[in-house]
């Protein structure tokens, strides 16, 4: 497996979801998800992988300690399973889900899709309970109770 892998998997993915453009989505290695920003790459260093990058939202001053807290216990209790994590980004303070997806043979169009949309719903969910939560319902949330925290 290898690059031709990754391409071939995208190309699937742009024709399920029906983006015309695939070169340009190769090119950019971007597109948009439910208005996530996602971010799709390949490394010669893990051929048998493709990353892709969930880009949530900007955590709000003063909140990024408790936030990242919250990553960390999500990251042990509801990602490690997906080989994915949670974290920010150093130089935007932005929430980021990073995935590895192993290039298996299953992995086509329709199951990266999924994937998307899935890690959507991930994301709505930090977006309106955490990143634009108010300060009330945020308190809550950061408490420490395990309440919050859905698979």
């Amino acid at each position: 497996m290898s690059l031709e892998r990754y391409v071939a998997v995208v190309r699937e993915v742009c024709l399920v979801v029906g983006l015309p453009d695939a070169e340009h989505v190769l090119q950019t290695r971007t597109l948009e998800v439910e208005g996530f920003d996602v971010r799709m790459d390949h490394f010669e260093n893990d051929p048998h992988a493709m990353y892709v990058n969930f880009h949530y939202g900007t955590v709000t001053a003063g909140r990024t300690l408790t936030v990242f807290r919250l990553m960390l216990e999500a990251n042990l209790l509801i990602y490690a399973q997906d080989q994915a994590q949670l974290g920010l980004d150093s130089d935007t303070g932005g929430m980021v889900l990073i995935l590895r997806l192993p290039l298996t043979p299953d992995v086509n169009g329709d199951v990266v899709a999924d994937l998307f949309t899935h890690y959507a719903e991930h994301g709505r969910y930090w977006r309106q309970n955490v990143i634009d939560a108010n300060d009330q319902m945020f308190e809550g949330i950061a408490s420490g109770e395990y309440y919050w925290l859905k698979a």
